[in-house]
């Protein structure tokens, strides 16, 4: 149940955390790039991103390491791949940054439905492709939008 996550201080972190990058990742896929505000509101994002991932490490689910905690890694690379050429200012930034950033935010979002069939669905063995859907069309959806601001900003033409 829903309680499981949040019967603890690290639980709770989590949770928050969660809340936060959901709501800052959103909020920076779907405004103007390059403001002042896009900036500041994806500094938290980052910072949520970060917090979240590594306090998805010392939650034990299924009697250790899971798909989760893979899945947590590869979100942690995704971050990291989409801030670091931004901070460093490599040849070419633009593009990593605006494609590993949108696809972590898409994938935070694909996270929270298998969140939701792992917590709330009793029965995961026949609900599984509850998940698989939500999580699917999760990401066509974020992956429309991608596209379409991509080609807005001459990223893909």
């Amino acid at each position: 149940m829903f309680v499981d996550i949040i019967d603890s201080n690290i639980g709770w972190f989590h949770f928050v955390t969660s809340i936060l990058a959901m709501l800052s990742g959103v909020i920076v896929i779907l405004n103007v790039k390059g403001t002042k505000f896009h900036k500041r509101i994806g500094y938290i994002y980052v910072l949520s991103m970060l917090s979240l991932n590594i306090s998805s490490f010392f939650i034990v689910n299924f009697n250790g390491f899971s798909l989760f905690h893979f899945f947590a890694i590869i979100s942690l690379i995704t971050v990291l791949a989409g801030i670091i050429p931004t901070i460093l200012r490599i040849n070419n930034w633009f593009p990593y940054h605006f494609y590993f950033m949108s696809w972590s935010v898409v994938g935070l979002y694909c996270a929270f439905w298998a969140e939701v069939g792992t917590r709330f669905v009793s029965n995961m063995k026949e609900f599984w492709w509850m998940v698989a859907l939500a999580t699917g069309v999760t990401a066509f959806i974020g992956s429309r939008i991608i596209n379409k601001q991509a080609k807005k900003l001459n990223l893909k033409k």
